[in-house]
């Protein structure tokens, strides 16, 4: 008797649309803006029922920054899912990052920037690995970079005995983080500066037009000449990449280093990129939707807890928002089909 095959997962929403798109289709419908409307109803909800603890200059400044770490995780998604792949590991990575920057630092003395350009170059190698063993090996990315997240961990328990670092670390260093711009904490112009970039990349370069297209149908870009291997490799470097940076960042904003910092940031990550992938693009995922995406769940989140939630209310929140966003991409691409 022969075991039946393991059934990959369904590829991320990353279809393209199609080029006799009437200019009605072009233009933003509500459906295409409704995460923008909600979160306007949201902050109108709150903003009534919790009128002297919500609207507040404090609690913007809190959503902003406290936001901006899952917002940086979200977008190092947005490559390999626009390439059509999987990327679990971007928690296993940020908690490796956050680690390291911090064990250079402390361990070995080395200058904070010194610690980072190391940190960074293991993300890298990183990124190396799991491209490796999906494009040369063709291990299906979803089982590849689980398999690493868990890799990561044990990682990150040998590295630092599962003791947290809070001494050695350069004051320089956690200025990055802990500094403010226009009332606003650095880590939201990180955010700010990743973002745009990514925008521009996967918009108005040739590369991201090309992964969108690989997700979207990678036969027919193959066919067509578009280099697949070379740009999943470029997604994945790219993910881990920003991961990394997620990482540091984090340790730069709290001052010290935990072993658990990065995993908890996947699934808010993943809602927000899926949820986006509903907005602005329709079944694209993009910079613009993961981003209002982000802060209109933590909105939403914070909401609650200051009308007297529970702790848990945020795993709950994001949990039914993936689960509901992945919902409406299969939803889409049934439609389509």
């Amino acid at each position: 008797m022969t075991a039946s095959p393991v059934r990959e997962p369904a590829p991320p929403p990353t279809g393209l649309a199609s080029s006799g798109s009437s200019l009605r289709s072009k233009l933003p419908g509500l459906n295409s803006i409704s995460l923008l409307l909600i979160w306007a109803a949201v902050i109108v909800l709150f903003g009534i029922t919790q009128t002297s603890t919500f609207l507040t200059t404090e609690t913007l400044k809190t959503l902003a920054a406290d936001q901006a770490i899952t917002a940086i995780m979200a977008l190092a998604l947005l490559l390999p899912l626009a390439a059509g792949a999987y990327d679990l590991s971007i928690g296993g990575v940020m908690g490796l990052a956050v680690v390291l920057v911090a064990y250079f630092q402390s361990h070995y003395h080395l200058g904070f920037v010194f610690a980072i350009l190391l940190t960074l170059c293991a993300g890298l190698g990183i990124g190396a690995i799991n491209a490796f063993v999906i494009v040369r090996l063709r291990v299906d990315s979803f089982i590849a970079t689980l398999g690493m997240s868990s890799v990561l961990l044990a990682a990150v328990e040998w590295i630092n005995g599962g003791q947290e670092i809070v001494t050695g670390i350069s004051t320089k260093f956690t200025n990055l983080g802990s500094d403010q711009l226009l009332g606003f904490q650095l880590p939201f112009y990180y955010m700010l500066v990743i973002g745009g970039i990514l925008w521009y990349v996967l918009e108005y370069r040739q590369a991201g037009r090309y992964m969108y297209a690989i997700g979207s149908n990678p036969d027919a870009a193959r066919l067509a000449g578009v280099r697949t291997g070379r740009l999943t490799v470029t997604a994945l470097l790219g993910s881990a990449f920003i991961a990394s940076l997620a990482g540091v960042i984090f340790t730069a904003e709290i001052g010290s280093a935990t072993n658990q910092a990065g995993p908890p940031y996947l699934l808010p990550a993943f809602a927000a990129a899926f949820l986006g992938a509903t907005q602005f693009r329709a079944k694209v995922v993009n910079v613009p939707g993961t981003l209002i995406a982000v802060y209109a769940l933590a909105t939403g989140i914070k909401g609650l807890q200051l009308s007297g939630a529970a702790f848990w209310v945020n795993d709950l929140f994001n949990g039914l928002a993936l689960i509901i966003a992945v919902a409406f991409a299969v939803r889409a691409s049934r439609k389509r089909a």
